[in-house]
């Protein structure tokens, strides 16, 4: 009589054959689990952030034009698109001039001795898809540099990794239409929520983590992309780096982000080749 042959061993099945998907899908899920964290404390969440925005003060879009020149030349300066949510536009501080534009221009024109012409897109409480939707190119004609200040509203938002890749990249194609050859995306890091004292915990900590899953897929975005650069947001742990409401950055919140934008991305884009994150 032959020898039987043993039966296969469940075990040694699926760790053979099942093991790789199952582990894909479990990576997959992966930078989604602040938000399915966020989804199962709700309630708790729910009570604090309505606490939350009827403590802080809500504060208005900086004034002033948002569009400005530094240096005198009008020709060949190199200009710089400013695209976003509240900080894009001012949000914590009185002036545009005080703000994220203005900032980045004045350093790259002391740095480079170029002059700079910079304009400012955005929306206090904007999120990706409906700044994406926006004609951007269409409105202000070419640039040469396009800086993308974008995270917060879709963090708090709860907005799913898969869909804010795919929302960045939409973002990326409208920009492109106005960039000039050898033109330069820089994604701004999403704030670091978890250093913000306006929110409370847990609030800030799962907020933290979701914000900081998004900002993983701009790495990776800028990692594929040769005309993009991803540039870590510092965090705003200083308490003179915010405004009165202890979540948007102070004048000198906006300058510290400013300088550092432009000496890790604009000035060594200038300067022929850039370094990111």
């Amino acid at each position: 009589m032959s020898e039987r042959m043993p039966a296969p061993d469940p075990t040694e099945r699926v760790t053979r054959h099942e093991s790789p998907a199952v582990l894909r899908h479990a990576a997959g899920l992966l930078p989604d689990l602040p938000r399915a964290a966020a989804f199962a404390l709700a309630p708790v969440l729910a009570v604090q952030g309505a606490r939350t925005l009827a403590r802080v003060p809500r504060l208005p879009e900086a004034g002033g034009d948002r569009t400005g020149l530094v240096g005198d030349d009008h020709d060949d300066a190199v200009t710089v698109l400013v695209v976003g949510e509240s900080t894009a536009v001012g949000v914590g501080v009185d002036t545009q001039e005080e703000g994220m534009a203005a900032t980045l221009a004045r350093r790259l024109h002391e740095t480079t001795g170029e002059s700079v012409r910079w304009s400012v897109v955005g929306r206090n409480g904007a999120r990706l898809r409906a700044t994406a939707r926006r004609r951007l190119s269409g409105a202000f004609g070419e640039y040469d540099c396009a800086v993308v200040v974008l995270g917060v509203n879709d963090t708090l938002g709860l907005t799913s990794t898969r869909r804010w890749r795919r929302e960045v990249e939409t973002l990326l194609t409208a920009l492109r239409r106005g960039l000039r050859d050898d033109g330069l995306v820089v994604l701004a890091g999403v704030p670091q929520l978890r250093h913000f004292p306006a929110l409370p915990q847990p609030l800030r900590t799962v907020m933290g983590l979701h914000g900081r899953a998004l900002d993983d897929v701009l790495t990776r975005i800028a990692d594929d992309n040769p005309d993009v650069v991803h540039i870590p947001t510092p965090a705003m742990e200083d308490r003179a780096d915010l405004a009165a409401d202890g979540f948007h950055p102070s004048a000198c919140g906006y300058r510290r982000w400013g300088d550092l934008i432009a000496d890790a991305a604009l000035l060594p884009w200038r300067r022929g080749g850039v370094e990111g994150s």
